[in-house]
């Protein structure tokens, strides 16, 4: 039998974390160590990857929009604002729910960046990795998309690159012409794409006077979704009070009939009868929410009734992420 040959550190200089590159999982460790990748700095890339941040979009303005325009909003843009302003030559940063050919960014051929909120992940923190596709749609080429890639484990996250104190204020599309800057004109295969994803979004409408609620039409009914910043097991204590006090509708022929569990965020739903729309519930929304209010507030043990109920909402919850 062939004898074993002693393994030998590779004579090439160690690099540091920062400096070793990605490569196949069997490969030789580019650190120079003898191991496979995997076995080594593959192995903190691995964990990186596939560690699930549950609330990745928690300390931004507007949490619950975030959760809603990642989830439920099929058309809808939001100006963002850096810790640092705009570099030069690119006059807005811009967040849109989806983009064309599902890219995770483009900048445009005036310098602006449009960053694509609703794609596929190669890590479990959303934040980490837009925050690394937007800085490279900062510096990419105008008129160039920006493609998707593992943001490096020790990179910013969206709360690192965004002002704290900048608005968050979501415009809501019935259709996805904020794609290109002259939707008249586009060219024929442009419109053709246009008129696809426009025939297949679903019609949504952000209330004015609660936060993170989103009406929208469906065939049959429609619906109030409605994403809440409170923690997940006083909520449904709270909203298990309203419905046998028989406080959780928002009027007549509407019910309360489950929730989504998304990103750390708990999205109530209700049914809506055809008739009822975006500006009918305005009104229903607000007096429930101060409902809401004084059912977070008890600290009661719930009933046996309430128990019933608060088991019924938890059967019907829906987990998104």
């Amino acid at each position: 039998m062939a004898k074993k040959r002693p393994q030998t550190k590779a004579g090439r200089p160690q690099l540091t974390d920062g400096e070793v590159p990605v490569v196949g999982a069997r490969e030789p460790c580019p650190c120079g160590s003898g191991r496979r990748y995997k076995a080594c700095h593959g192995r903190a890339a691995a964990h990186a990857a596939t560690e699930l941040v549950q609330r990745p979009f928690e300390g931004l303005p507007g949490e619950g929009d975030w959760v809603a325009l990642r989830e439920l909003v099929p058309a809808a843009t939001v100006e963002l604002h850096l810790k640092s302003g705009l570099p030069e030559g690119v006059p807005s940063v811009t967040l849109a729910t989806v983009l064309p050919m599902a890219w995770p960014a483009l900048r445009r051929d005036d310098g602006s960046v449009l960053l694509g909120l609703q794609n596929d992940t190669p890590s479990g923190d959303i934040s980490r990795d837009l925050a690394d596709t937007l800085r490279r749609a900062l510096e990419a080429e105008p008129g160039t998309p920006v493609q998707a890639r593992r943001a490096p484990a020790d990179g910013p996250r969206m709360q690192d690159l965004l002002d704290p104190e900048g608005a968050f204020e979501p415009v809501v599309h019935s259709g996805f012409e904020f794609w290109v800057p002259d939707p008249q004109n586009a060219a024929p295969e442009v419109a053709a794409s246009l008129e696809r994803a426009n025939a297949a979004a679903i019609p949504t409408v952000k209330l004015t006077g609660v936060d993170a609620a989103y009406w929208c039409e469906t065939p049959d009914k429609n619906h109030l979704r409605w994403v809440m910043p409170y923690p997940e097991e006083q909520l449904l204590d709270a909203l298990a009070r309203l419905h046998v006090a028989g406080g959780s509708s928002l009027g007549e022929g509407t019910r309360l009939v489950g929730s989504f569990r998304a990103h750390g965020l708990t999205v109530p739903v209700w049914d809506l009868p055809s008739a009822v729309t975006a500006d009918d519930v305005e009104k229903p929304a607000a007096e429930f929410a101060e409902r809401l209010a004084t059912a977070l507030a008890s600290d009661e043990a719930l009933t046996a009734d309430e128990r019933r109920a608060r088991g019924g909402l938890t059967n019907r919850q829906v987990t998104l992420s």
